[in-house]
């Protein structure tokens, strides 16, 4: 068994012309990877990510021909969402993309389908899962990316300052060194009369971590990342950890939903995820 991933992309109009039609996502343009149809004055920009799952032809290599996911997607997906965007703006995308999984599980062919990822933005983004034999309740996942300016050393208690030298390098200095840290949980949440949205993930977020620590010196002004104080040593790894189990019971208290993950990226090169 494998997973087959293929992203979609194309930019859909603001307002439906007299000739337009849904074969117009269907035709094949030049530029895939930029979004077919390309933007024609103004639009929206909107890229699916359709995760697949099955077993490769033993004579062609293929799961599943690439051609037949981006049809499918393109004849029965694009053209709804197209007109939801304009004629139900206020709809949780959660609940439009969940209109269209089971038409695109048929054009697939029944029980390849996974899920379908959703990036409203390059930060913000909603995954639907296609129902499994004795799942929970319906369920998608949110994530959105957020980020914080801090200061930190790395500097554990318990090694000698020859030691501490010798393990962190210039991330050591006592004067310590900035980060511009992107951080992204990833939240589950169920399909119900409130699911969970961005602007409510957004409100939790900037109240427990944006406020107590964006723009500090992690290792003196939280106590989290003191250790005088019984903190951790404010690696991204830890970061990670402690910003997830910060986030978690604000969001458990929604009701219907749960922290799945926290990202953090100390980097572009660097990340650290928890729970793994």
């Amino acid at each position: 068994m494998l997973l087959l991933r293929r992203a979609v992309r194309a930019s859909l109009p603001i307002a439906r012309g007299a000739g337009d039609s849904p074969d117009a996502f269907i035709a094949r343009g030049v530029n895939g990877f930029g979004g077919v149809p390309a933007m024609d004055g103004l639009g929206f920009f909107c890229e699916l990510i359709i995760t697949c799952k099955g077993e490769p032809d033993s004579r062609t290599g293929y799961f599943k021909d690439i051609k037949i996911i981006d049809d499918a997607v393109r004849g029965s997906v694009l053209p709804g969402l197209a007109s939801a965007i304009i004629a139900r703006p206020r709809t949780h995308p959660a609940a439009v993309l969940g209109g269209f999984m089971d038409s695109l599980d048929a054009k697939l062919g029944r029980g390849s389908l996974v899920s379908v990822r959703w990036n409203l933005t390059p930060m913000y983004n909603v995954e639907v899962f296609m129902p499994t034999t004795g799942s929970s309740a319906p369920a998608f996942l949110l994530r959105q990316r957020f980020e914080i300016a801090a200061a930190h050393r790395l500097h554990a208690e318990t090694l000698s300052d020859e030691e501490n030298r010798a393990m962190f390098g210039k991330c050591n200095r006592p004067s310590g060194h900035g980060h511009n840290y992107v951080i992204e949980p990833c939240v589950r949440a169920e399909f119900c009369e409130s699911p969970m949205t961005l602007a409510m993930l957004e409100s939790l977020v900037h109240r427990t971590i944006l406020e107590p620590f964006d723009h500090t010196f992690l290792n003196i002004d939280t106590p989290e990342f003191d250790q005088r104080v019984g903190g951790v040593n404010p690696s991204v790894e830890n970061i990670a950890r402690v910003f997830y189990e910060r986030l978690a019971p604000q969001v458990l208290a929604h009701g219907h939903a749960r922290l799945e993950s926290m990202t953090v990226f100390e980097t572009e090169k660097t990340s650290a995820t928890y729970p793994a």
